[in-house]
């Protein structure tokens, strides 16, 4: 039996897939290129059916944003966001002093404003984190783990356990959901105990 593939096609119609903005365009061209018992399979894990291979691209994106989050480079990082976003956290709009970046945000400029204050009051070589858990449901990631930084003006290190919950919308992070120990990470620059 032949079976006539234009193999430059089907890549072409593969890699349109992961660059389709359009999450309903995107829908379409999945279960265009794969049949509903489609199965994508990476070292990891394994992809059945269009909800999965949807999943997959969300999982994709967030791999993205931890590799840039990593890199440090604001600029990079809020190429991910959309331009109006929807921040949210559990602090008082009036912040703290001693933590400028901790306040609401609503821009994709904003987004790279808060990696850059972030990035001011902390010594670089010593920011790190992990994430134990990335938990995906088609375009909402859930992302568990920890921060850990080193206070640039007092050399004092600090953990911080943390929870991000992102929606990724046409290829882009439209909602940024932050669930931190704010407490402990205002203490560390305050450099003293913190009432709230």
């Amino acid at each position: 039996m032949d079976i006539d593939i234009d193999i430059d096609q089907l890549v072409d119609r593969y890699v349109a897939v992961w660059n389709e903005s359009d999450p309903i365009a995107r829908r379409r061209a999945i279960s265009e290129l794969w049949h509903p018992d489609g199965v994508e399979t990476t070292e990891s894990a394994r992809y059945h059916g269009h909800d999965a291979l949807e999943t997959r691209i969300t999982e994709a994106h967030t791999e993205e944003f931890l590799r840039r989050l990593g890199e440090g480079a604001p600029d990079r990082i809020a190429e991910l966001f959309a331009e109006r976003v929807d921040w949210q956290l559990d602090w008082p709009d009036s912040g703290h002093p001693a933590v400028p970046w901790i306040r609401p945000r609503f821009t994709r400029a904003d987004v790279a404003d808060h990696f850059r204050e972030i990035a001011a009051f902390h010594v670089p070589e010593k920011s790190a984190g992990t994430v134990s858990r990335v938990l995906i449901d088609g375009t909402e990631a859930v992302l568990l783990g920890d921060i850990r930084q080193t206070v640039k003006a007092t050399g004092k290190p600090y953990t911080a356990p943390c929870a991000l919950h992102l929606t990724v919308q046409d290829g882009l992070i439209t909602r940024y959901a932050v669930y931190e120990d704010s407490l402990t990470v205002t203490e560390a620059l305050a450099n003293q105990p913190v009432h709230r």
